[in-house]
């Protein structure tokens, strides 16, 4: 687990500010669900034998004896939440969401056991269009991350339940003559999850699977529309895709359409964001039946993505204004003055020396703050009602502003 410094956070905040926007943009609402959810609410929707349930989950009992889960994942939550307020039976609702979730898996670069995660859903609209929309928030936030040209979408279809599970058997088959050739994570997926096998990243199970039957040939005829509709409105929109055939989910909820951006900058382990549809998940939590889309991005690994790009793109922390009292006076003036300024200016930044000092310590204080100016008060500033504006990153001459002039110092930032 990880802790994010305040030297880190200026990037978070502009990630997580950019994201608030573009939802807003496309009319999300946001949900809050709780971080701890009864096991069983995982084990349903997830899947008992995926590798989350299996391995990764962050289960106690309670002092009742309750099973309780620290959440792995968002969308069952929402799904969850949906039902139990009555949010979702015959109405269509756009959510999102951003916080912790937990994993105990092994830790990697960006890639901790606590990660913070964005994810969007959509409830009630069972056309493709809705599926797009949710690419194109994606595409939105790329360019709002300067990262548009670093990524690549991927696209495929998983189709309906019982396409899926014919096509599984023909699977299956295949790669029961490959068995002594697959590594021995392959070997045991092949009767608990086989589409898994799919999305191996070992390099000797993905050259048997280039030659494996191809779900995306095996869809039943609604799903093939659907497919087809999607890369239709993708194409007229000028959104670049690959279909990729290999292209699955590794939790059992999901349908039809599925999708992943991807990028070369991070290694390996390139996915940002992953989603698709999951029209059976609200049925089979306790619900009526509504169709559902939603995805998902880790935003450790955005993070590290968009500060390995442009530093220029995300503001820092630092302050605007170091404000320097200098006497014993001045001091007992001070915080008036750095009010006065938060008031007229609210979103000027304004730190205050504390602990006294003279004027050679505080300026060494005020450079350190990265702040724009350093405003002085001292004796003569306090006879004539007035400051002094030391500039720190300009060159230029130091300027006098009176106190009934002070939203006037909004031209030296």
């Amino acid at each position: 687990m990880n802790d994010c410094l305040p030297s880190q956070t200026g990037i978070w905040q502009f990630v997580e500010s950019n994201i608030r926007r573009v939802v807003a943009n496309y009319g999300y609402q946001e949900i809050r669900t709780p971080i701890v959810e009864s096991t069983d609410l995982f084990k349903r929707s997830i899947g008992e034998v995926t590798d989350i349930v299996e391995k990764e989950m962050y289960t106690f009992e309670d002092r009742n004896g309750d099973s309780l889960t620290l959440r792995p994942e968002g969308t069952a939550c929402c799904v969850r939440a949906g039902n139990q307020h009555g949010l979702l039976y015959n109405q269509q609702q756009r959510l999102w969401y951003m916080g912790p979730m937990f994993r105990h898996e092994r830790p990697q670069k960006g890639r901790y056991r606590q990660f913070h995660q964005f994810g969007v859903e959509a409830y009630g609209l069972d056309g493709p269009d809705i599926d797009v929309e949710m690419i194109l928030i994606g595409a939105r936030l790329w360019q709002a991350f300067g990262i548009a040209d670093k990524v690549e979408l991927q696209i495929n279809s998983l189709g309906s339940a019982e396409a899926r599970a014919a096509y599984k058997e023909v699977l299956v088959t295949f790669l029961q003559g490959h068995h002594d050739q697959l590594d021995e994570d392959s070997q045991r997926r092949l009767l608990s999850n086989p589409l898994r096998v799919l999305d191996s990243k070992n390099p000797a199970v993905q050259e048997i699977v280039k030659d494996a039957p191809k779900l995306i040939d095996h869809l039943d005829d609604e799903s093939q529309a659907h497919f087809s509709l999607l890369c239709e409105r993708l194409d007229n929109l000028g959104i670049q895709y690959t279909v990729n055939p290999s292209l699955v989910r590794g939790l059992d909820y999901y349908n039809r359409t599925v999708f992943e951006w991807v990028t070369q900058l991070l290694g390996a382990q390139g996915t940002i964001c992953a989603g698709g549809r999951y029209d059976g998940l609200v049925e089979q939590l306790g619900g009526k039946a509504s169709p559902a889309v939603g995805f998902a991005m880790g935003l450790e690994r955005l993070v590290l993505l968009v500060e390995s790009l442009d530093e220029s793109l995300y503001a820092n922390n630092a302050v605007d204004i170091y404000l320097m009292p200098i006497g014993e006076q001045a001091e007992s003036e001070a915080t008036k003055i750095a009010e006065q300024v938060r008031n007229e200016l609210p979103t000027v930044k304004v730190q205050q020396h504390c602990g006294g000092g003279n004027f050679k310590k505080q300026m060494k204080k005020a450079m350190a703050s990265d702040a724009a100016i350093a405003m002085i008060i001292g004796d003569d500033e306090l006879a004539n009602a007035s400051v002094s504006i030391k500039y720190l990153k300009q060159d230029k001459p130091q300027a006098s502003v009176f106190l009934s002039e002070l939203s006037a110092i909004a031209e030296w930032l």
